[in-house]
């Protein structure tokens, strides 16, 4: 099995898990949608936990890059600070996705602890940015920077909850600024 089999397996995975949570992945169904045996999935992930665990792992790397390119292309911290639900939005606008994070989190009882330690680093990823971005704006004080990240990291991804379960992007987006209007986010 290739590179490129595990890397079609986790980006099947990630789709799977952003509709069904951790409880939908299958490897017969990946298989099938990769177009591999069930039984070549174990040459690199030899549980579901182990898949669960990469996957989520994949995810916090690849927001944390997310998050990283958007520091360096806004142009102030305010900015990113203001574009920062743009990272949450994007899922809504793939099949009405949420946050593979969050869909994990909800199932949070049923998960083995190496897929729990994952998602927590997924949330201690973005709070640690907002954290960054809050004290680099100075637009609170030091002792309310962490307390407003994990502020505003449980509204965007309640935003998106919300919409998701409307099949509605406007109301994100109307949540998103409500969050601005009432000073949570930058305007």
């Amino acid at each position: 099995m290739s590179i490129n089999s595990k890397e079609a397996i986790l980006a099947a995975a990630r789709r799977t898990a952003q509709a069904h949570g951790y409880g939908g992945l299958n490897f017969r169904d990946l298989a099938a949608e990769v177009g591999i045996k069930a039984a070549s999935i174990y040459h690199h992930f030899p549980s579901k936990a182990d898949l669960g665990a990469a996957v989520a792992r994949r995810y916090w790397e690849d927001t944390s890059a997310t998050l990283e390119a958007l520091s360096l292309e806004a142009a102030t911290p305010v900015v990113a600070l203001h574009r920062y639900p743009e990272t949450f939005r994007q899922a809504l606008t793939t099949d009405n996705r949420i946050c593979l994070a969050s869909f994990m989190t909800a199932e949070y009882d049923d998960l083995p602890d190496a897929v729990k330690d994952e998602v927590r680093t997924f949330t201690d990823i973005n709070v640690r940015w907002l954290s960054q971005a809050l004290r680099a704006a100075a637009i609170v004080s030091s002792e309310q920077v962490e307390p407003r990240a994990r502020a505003i990291f449980a509204a965007v991804a309640g935003a998106q909850l919300m919409a998701r379960g409307r099949n509605d992007i406007a109301l994100y987006d109307a949540l998103i600024d409500s969050y601005c209007a009432a000073g949570l986010l930058p305007a």
